[in-house]
């Protein structure tokens, strides 16, 4: 049986988005010495809205920072589904809709989520920005991790949460390719400080394959474009130029708001772009080596990512102090909680795709015609399943 080394074993853990915080923050409140690992030289995430919700809000009260999430929550009250000419023809009363559900969810922005949980582990784990793991070599005591910048160490246990594209995961279990699925859709995202329209309601505009939406943060905009489209040939998720030529592609000729927002990504100084994939592995973790969070499971069109991620790194870092001198163990109870709120949301990318995404005009105007009727069925659906817990 594999054991760890010490009474306080030592955890790296790469990447500090959103799962790799929270995993540390966890690991040392039960007593782990966690090392975060980050890239990026400081704090940085995309800026799209993103939903703590669910099985996150238990995690993030327990953290003491859901009052500091509601408090970077956006304002948005609705979503607007608007034409060509700029009419709306659908709309969501979001309010209604989280009141309908019982959620008592907060959407944030990536970035501010990504800083409040920093913030609250910083003082409780090591951080090494600006730096990346270069190699890793295990044995039945621990892994020896060589760094880009940092002097080789050794830890008693290499945790993976660097998302799609997981560095950890390429080291450790094997190329991109073997695990990593495009599922049809890109998602560009980028922001800018002035705000255009009212700042309680987001703008959705559709034609057929293709979403634009802007979204009120904070006297903020936050402009999306999601569209279908096959792998593209040599895509580059590090490359802005290319990322710009392929919005500006996949958008010519547009209406609504359209043109301005082009002009607004050929200006950008930040624009993310990458593709919506599934990852899927037949095991999360191999020997002292584990994933969280997309490295290890994606999809989600609907900010599912970042409360997963949350849920994760918690039930991760409860397994581990159950059994800290059996780590393998603990990595497969891990796995096995966790699978049952990600397999789900991996069947439902169609699904969201459909609603986000319509393939036809007409799927257009039907899902726009059935928008007032979504808090009524998320109503419907609370109420029975309180019926069904009483039963």
């Amino acid at each position: 049986m594999t054991t760890m080394s010490s009474e306080n074993p030592t955890v790296l853990i790469s990447g500090a988005g959103v799962g790799g915080p929270t995993l540390a923050y966890w690991l040392a409140e039960h007593g782990f010495r966690p090392t975060v690992v980050e890239r990026s030289a400081g704090l940085r995430s995309s800026g799209n809205p993103v939903d703590v919700r669910g099985p996150a809000v238990a995690v993030a009260e327990r953290m003491g920072i859901m009052d500091r999430l509601r408090e970077a929550a956006t304002e948005v009250s609705a979503l607007s589904f608007v034409n060509r000419s700029g009419r709306e023809v659908g709309r969501v009363d979001m309010r209604a809709l989280q009141q309908a559900s019982g959620s008592g969810e907060a959407e944030v922005t990536r970035t501010d989520l990504a800083k409040i949980l920093y913030e609250a582990s910083r003082d409780k784990a090591e951080y090494l920005f600006d730096d990346t793991i270069t190699s890793l070599r295990q044995d039945e005591d621990g892994v020896d991790v060589t760094f880009e910048n940092a002097a080789p160490r050794r830890f008693d246990l290499v945790i993976g949460a660097d998302g799609l594209h997981s560095n950890t995961r390429r080291l450790a279990f094997g190329p991109e390719s073997e695990f990593v699925q495009h599922a049809g859709l890109y998602v560009a995202t980028t922001q800018w400080d002035d705000l255009a329209g009212n700042a309680q309601d987001v703008l959705l505009h559709n034609v057929p394959g293709r979403l634009v939406s802007v979204h009120p943060v904070h006297g903020r905009s936050v402009a999306a474009f999601i569209f279908r489209s096959p792998a593209i040939e040599g895509f580059d998720h590090r490359d802005m130029e290319q990322h710009k030529r392929i919005v500006a592609e996949a958008y010519a000729g547009g209406g609504w708001r359209v043109p301005e927002l082009l002009d607004r990504v050929r200006d950008a100084g930040d624009l993310w772009l990458d593709s919506v994939s599934r990852v899927r592995l037949d095991r999360w973790h191999d020997g002292r080596i584990a994933l969280l969070g997309d490295a290890a499971s994606s999809v989600s069109l609907f900010g599912d990512g970042s409360t997963l991620a949350m849920a994760g790194a918690y039930t991760l870092a409860r397994e581990l102090a159950v059994s800290p001198a059996a780590p393998q163990a603990a990595f497969t109870r891990y796995e096995a909680e966790h699978r049952t709120l990600v397999d789900p949301r991996q069947g439902n990318v169609g699904a969201a795709a459909a609603l986000m995404v319509p393939k036809t005009r007409a799927a257009i105007a039907a899902r726009n015609a059935a928008t007032r009727l979504w808090p009524v069925a998320a109503g419907a659906t609370r109420l029975r399943k309180r019926f069904e817990r009483a039963a």
